[in-house]
């Protein structure tokens, strides 16, 4: 709980300037070119709770969302433990007051387990950020909710994609942002194909959704194919879009593999696996989202396997030629739940389980530096400013020199 409110306090902290330029906008969960970077200028490096904070906002309850800033207004997703409500909250940028809060929970309970706010103890259904696109934005929960509003805070539709689509079969509480682009609402469910429990049913599809972000009304549903098995099935992953050569494609990573595909008709361009070879692990379950740039996108493989490159570009089964390279097996280039950062031309892949944030190149996957951190981060790296962010599940702020790994400052805000 301190961690998630740490996460609203640090978008006051890092928002501290005047909203004018719409490249300050953080309308999706990593950032306006969904890579985890910003162009914005004039960022702290040093702050604490009694230093250089502009306001401070209390969640009714759990969060696990991250906040997504336009011009004014700031929207994050959140639980009302008392009410049992999840609720769609929106914050003025300048103040922190809130403009409005919507109940956005239908009350969906899957095969009747759970509450109303979470199905196992690690989560809460708000886990997914909201996306927006100025005129409107959307909620998605962990319950299948999906909820969109106007800026103002007024209903415009809601469905539950559990409801119209099936029971999830997830061992965890599920977690995928929606995506906004160029006028369709994206959402990924790769999931079991087979129940968990009581949850889910037989021969359960996973599949690539777009709808239109006006009515909430199905464009297409393109099934998603895996050969993985069990849990390496499950991906908790945020589809993202890629423009390569004028070619624009979605990507999404999961069930042992990368996919890329047609954003206007859902039709698989490209695919590469796996990570898994053989598909011998079955509890390989996928955090991390995909991430672009050099010219090659990233998957990390879970636990303590390695981050994989597949060249863009490509069509059909890519097989082996489409793998640019690798980080080695006892590497700290590995990534079990942080999605990495592609900022200043270099990825930077923080791992949770090593302890470690890395520079790499893309062009060979070569190590630039390694730094380890003084504690554990689950939350994805920020870069703006010429400076790198990393969140700690304690509440501390790493804040980290691209160019040679040094840790400028820790900002305790827990």
């Amino acid at each position: 709980m301190r961690v998630l409110t740490a996460s609203v306090l640090l978008v006051a902290v890092l928002s501290a300037g005047p909203p004018a330029r719409p490249d300050a906008n953080w309308p999706n969960w990593r950032g306006p070119a969904y890579n985890g970077s910003s162009p914005v200028t004039g960022l702290p490096v040093a702050f604490s709770p009694q230093q250089g904070v502009r306001w401070v906002a209390d969640l009714p309850g759990p969060s696990a969302a991250t906040p997504v800033i336009w011009g004014d207004y700031v929207f994050v997703s959140s639980t009302d433990p008392k009410a049992q409500q999840l609720v769609a909250l929106c914050l003025d940028r300048r103040t922190g007051k809130v403009r409005w809060r919507q109940n956005a929970g239908s009350g969906y309970q899957p095969a009747g387990q759970g509450s109303r706010l979470q199905l196992d103890e690690r989560s809460t259904y708000s886990a997914p950020s909201p996306v927006t696109d100025g005129r409107r934005v959307v909620f998605f929960f962990g319950n299948g909710d999906l909820v969109c509003f106007s800026t103002a805070g007024k209903r415009i539709w809601a469905r539950n994609l559990q409801r119209d689509y099936g029971d999830f079969a997830f061992q965890w509480t599920f977690s995928s942002s929606p995506l906004l682009y160029e006028g369709r609402l994206y959402m990924q469910i790769l999931q079991r194909n087979q129940p968990v429990g009581p949850r889910g049913r037989p021969n359960a599809e996973s599949f690539l959704l777009a709808l239109d972000p006006a009515t909430g009304k199905e464009h297409w549903r393109t099934v998603r194919p895996s050969s993985a098995r069990m849990e390496s099935r499950e991906a908790y992953s945020t589809p993202v879009p890629v423009v390569h050569r004028g070619r624009k494609e979605i990507v999404i990573a999961g069930g042992d593999c990368l996919t890329g595909h047609d954003p206007a008709t859902g039709r698989e361009l490209w695919r590469w696996e796996t990570w898994n070879p053989g598909h011998r692990e079955m509890w390989w379950r996928l955090v991390p989202s995909p991430v672009a740039g050099g010219g090659v996108v990233l998957a990390c493989a879970p636990k303590r396997a390695p981050v994989y490159a597949a060249s863009l570009g490509g069509s059909g089964d890519l097989g082996e030629r489409g793998l640019a390279w690798r980080s080695g097996d006892r590497s700290p280039v590995t990534s079990d739940v942080p999605t990495p950062l592609f900022y200043k031309g270099r990825f930077f892949v923080l791992s949770d389980v090593r302890r470690a944030l890395s520079c790499v190149n893309p062009a060979d996957g070569s190590v630039i530096w390694t730094t380890e951190l003084p504690s554990v981060c689950w939350g994805s790296p920020t870069g703006a400013d010429g400076r790198i962010y990393c969140l700690s599940l304690r509440g501390e702020v790493f804040v980290v020199d691209p160019a040679t790994g040094r840790i400028l400052c820790t900002n305790a805000m827990a």
